[in-house]
């Protein structure tokens, strides 16, 4: 699924979304996106909104 998300996502990522691609419930996809959220691989998105959205950090590679 991160392989997914660092070749250009396309849309925004949600817990429905990733349940549907990686073939599993809403609440163990809601579970993945948590830890790779407390990881810093992933951040809640800035828009507002009934649905939370997540997003890719900005990773600076030195």
């Amino acid at each position: 699924m991160l392989n997914k998300l660092f070749d250009n996502f396309e849309g925004k990522l949600q817990t429905s979304k990733w349940a549907k691609i990686a073939k599993t419930s809403t609440d163990t996809a809601l579970r993945d996106i948590k830890d790779l959220v407390e990881k810093g691989i992933l951040k809640p998105a800035n828009e507002g909104g009934r649905s939370a959205n997540y997003e890719l950090v900005d990773f600076q590679l030195e």
